[in-house]
């Protein structure tokens, strides 16, 4: 996966299209393809101080097409999928809210994702030991958000 999630500058999309780190989307189609749209839905829904896996995103979004389809048809996406479009398009919706699951921040985004963590108040994991110049990660038993309504951490 490539890890362009924060936008720092201008990405194109397998569309030609390309997204600014503004979140304007310009080019070919001057729209979004509608998966791409909905897991940045997602992605906007999830609380300050949670997070969700690539994978709980993909299973919410098979969750709602199964209720919007009655079952019937392929899965649209799995965690890669979601990855492919928040490495793509991630930079407008606070993309360090998806996340992987084993906790680890993400790859050449960490010191700005550990900033969002810490000003939201995220549960982290600090290092142990001789853990000096390591990253913390993500405490995924508090910090992962099961798309209910509350805060509660997800078991």
């Amino acid at each position: 996966m490539s890890e362009q999630s924060p936008a720092a500058d201008a990405h194109e999309g397998s569309d030609g299209a390309r997204q600014g780190s503004d979140g304007a989307h310009e080019g070919p189609g001057d729209a979004l393809p509608e998966y791409a749209e909905r897991v940045l839905e997602v992605a906007e829904l999830i609380p300050s101080g949670r997070v969700m896996t690539y994978g709980d995103v993909a299973e919410w979004l098979e969750d709602e097409r199964r209720e919007r389809t009655a079952g019937a048809g392929r899965p649209e996406g799995g965690p890669r999928q979601v990855g492919r479009v928040m490495a793509l398009y991630g930079g407008a919706v606070p993309w360090w809210r998806v996340v992987r699951a084993d906790g680890a921040l993400l790859p050449g985004h960490e010191r700005r994702a550990l900033d969002h963590y810490r000003a939201e108040g995220t549960p982290l994991k600090e290092p142990g030991g001789s853990g000096r110049g390591r990253m913390p990660r993500l405490d995924m038993r508090w910090a992962r958000w099961d798309g209910e309504t509350g805060t509660e951490g997800h078991t």
